[in-house]
């Protein structure tokens, strides 16, 4: 349960900078985002899986992050979190692919561990596909974080960054069951 409301908070993090800033300090908004992204690592702590390694490096610079606008006393770091994970999943996918297996092979082998060649020349595509999905997205998140307010910065990063993921996904799967039917096609 604690792991499901860190990863719920976690997805509503933009929204509660913005509210938390409306109504407190940006010390103490930092602080808590800190404390959280805390919990967050001695959990992923407690299951060293290779999940919880992958997310360890985006949540410690996230934390550095949060430390920084509380010394700072600024949101400006705050308003970077969202480029630091974007990035940190840029490195994570792209290193896959100089050192397979790619990123998308890994997750789909805990599904189907026999894959064909195709679906792994497949996987290697989609991973990357996420690669560029995380330069364009980081950028924007970049670019909000600088230049916009914070409105505009909490509705990219809360609603449409997240719109985006989710409809590159359904396309990638919709995209993946045509391969996958025009492959086992007679």
């Amino acid at each position: 349960m604690p792991t499901a409301l860190l990863a719920l908070l976690a997805l509503a993090y933009p929204v509660l900078v913005y509210v938390g800033l409306l109504h407190f300090p940006v010390k103490w908004v930092a602080l808590a985002i800190a404390v959280l992204l805390l919990l967050r690592l001695l959990l992923l702590q407690q299951r060293l899986n290779d999940t919880g390694r992958a997310l360890y490096p985006a949540i410690a610079l996230s934390v550095a992050c949060a430390l920084a606008s509380v010394v700072l006393d600024h949101a400006g770091a705050l308003r970077l979190i969202p480029v630091v994970i974007n990035f940190t999943c840029l490195v994570a996918f792209a290193l896959t692919l100089r050192h397979p297996p790619p990123m998308i092979e890994r997750f789909a082998r805990l599904k189907e561990p026999d894959l064909s060649p195709v679906a792994v020349a497949y996987t290697r595509k989609v991973t990357q596909v996420w690669c560029a999905f995380f330069v364009l997205n980081g950028s924007i998140a970049f670019y909000t974080a600088i230049y916009a307010s914070m409105a505009t910065w909490t509705l990219y990063n809360d609603l449409v960054a997240y719109l985006l993921m989710g409809a590159l996904g359904l396309i990638e799967y919709l995209v993946r069951l045509r391969v996958k039917a025009r492959t086992a096609a007679p």
